[in-house]
């Protein structure tokens, strides 16, 4: 393959799954931004990569197990710690406004069903996220997660058992 067609193929997965991958990097590390970045070296992955592909699998599938290894990679790193401690002084200043603007903030900030899906564990999370919102098949997910096919249906039960509760409680505190 020369560096014309890489370059066409490179792009062509770009406007493909670019936003996806977003989504699911958004996912891991709840920070636009960073799921940007990670994405990016994603892309760059691919296209140093693309020639030792051996379409075992299909290449979504494969930059979707890239992307939660950038993840997973970025969430031990020293920059996502970081991070966390930018958004923890943020939540605090959030924390000390007058209780009318905080309510307000609330409101428009909090969009309750994405908070109560990250809090689930990381194991259902990753489930729920490529399940609904990315709408692979439960195959697809085993592939990405490089898991049995049951271990995907069980955690995906288990997580809509967890989130029952939690969604009746986000309700009635929305009355």
């Amino acid at each position: 393959m020369d560096k014309e067609e890489k370059d066409f193929l490179l792009e062509k997965l770009m406007i493909e799954y670019g936003n996806e991958l977003v989504r699911l990097a958004f996912s891991y590390v709840k920070d636009t931004e960073s799921a940007k970045d990670i994405v990016q070296n994603t892309f760059i992955k691919c296209y140093k990569n693309i020639e030792s592909f051996r379409y075992d699998a299909q290449i979504k599938t494969w930059l979707y197990r890239i992307t939660i290894n950038e993840c997973k990679d970025y969430l031990k790193s020293w920059n996502h710690k970081m991070v966390q401690v930018k958004s923890f002084i943020n939540e605090t200043a959030k924390s000390i406004l007058p209780s009318t603007e905080r309510t307000v903030i609330d409101k428009y900030s909090n969009e309750e069903i994405k908070d109560t899906i990250f809090s689930l564990p990381k194991v259902y999370r990753e489930v729920v996220y490529l399940y609904y919102y990315e709408s692979l098949k439960t195959e697809e997910i085993a592939d990405v997660l490089d898991i049995p096919v049951n271990t995907v249906k069980t955690r995906l039960r288990r997580a809509k058992q967890r989130l029952k509760p939690m969604i009746r409680e986000a309700e009635l505190n929305e009355r």
